[in-house]
């Protein structure tokens, strides 16, 4: 995933300009979700502010708080191998919203997650950072990890990026759209979905062995509405002409979006 990572960050300022040049009067919020359920730093010496390089595993005497390993929280303190391994400077909570001064630099911070770690849980933790116990809706306490990250009046744009085809979520896929669906109660409008994935489950792929089993993430935009969801091979050198194709999708999709 370093090349990945890399490439990621690479065009994410190209993205932003793209979307947010078009509506720079509106409150966008962003997020990177925990797709685990742990904080792993495996070598103090990989610390940066926020914890002690000469410090003592697990946490290197980092202070942490229960949403840093808590699967669908937004990420503040990317740990482990080729991560910014550090609390990011976000003002308003887990997410970065037009309230920070360099919301690249915020980006750059919270998603350079590393490339070790347990087994990630894309769509579960997908699911779970849309959920009502993390957003703080009644009847769940106001402070969820993710408190005021989705509105009613907002399109919800989600990004995932997997080297596999997530055979670990829970599922079937079918549950994934039902669930980004009741988060934006039943608008299926309200949302656009974007995946970054392993290709091996197609004939001209460019990810390893070929394997007939179908890619989970496929299937689940397969079933999205039309238009509402595109997938790319991870494999690709050049995630560019994807993230045009994503932008002018995102951008058709908001400027048609009105909420129910």
């Amino acid at each position: 995933m370093a090349l990945v990572q890399k490439q990621l960050l690479t065009i994410f300022p190209a993205f932003y300009d793209a979307l947010f040049g078009e509506f720079a009067a509106f409150d966008v919020h962003i997020m990177v979700v925990e797709t685990d359920d742990a904080w792993l730093m495996d070598d103090c010496s990989l610390c940066g502010e926020g914890c002690d390089p000469d410090g003592k595993l697990p946490t290197c005497g980092a202070v942490l708080d229960e949403c840093d390993s808590k699967m669908g929280a937004g990420v503040t303190f990317p740990a482990g191998k080729d991560s910014s391994a550090q609390r990011c400077n976000v003002i308003n909570g887990r997410y970065i919203t037009r309230d920070d001064p360099d919301p690249v630099a915020a980006f750059n911070c919270i998603a350079k997650v590393g490339t070790d770690g347990g087994i990630d849980f894309p769509a579960d933790a997908m699911v779970a950072a849309v959920s009502p116990p993390l957003l703080g809706i009644d009847p769940y306490p106001p402070d969820g990890c993710n408190q005021g990250f989705l509105r009613d009046d907002a399109l919800l744009v989600v990004t995932i990026i997997a080297d596999g085809g997530d055979p670990v979520s829970s599922g079937p896929a079918e549950a994934w759209v039902e669930a980004l669906t009741a988060a934006k109660h039943g608008d299926a409008d309200a949302y656009q979905v974007l995946v970054i994935t392993t290709d091996v489950d197609t004939a001209e792929h460019l990810c390893g062995e070929y394997n007939p089993a179908t890619n989970r993430l496929r299937t689940f935009i397969e079933l999205l509405p039309e238009g509402h969801g595109l997938i790319e091979s991870i494999c690709k050198n050049d995630y560019g002409p994807f993230f045009q194709a994503a932008a002018e999708a995102v951008l058709e999709r908001c400027d048609a979006y009105v909420p129910q």
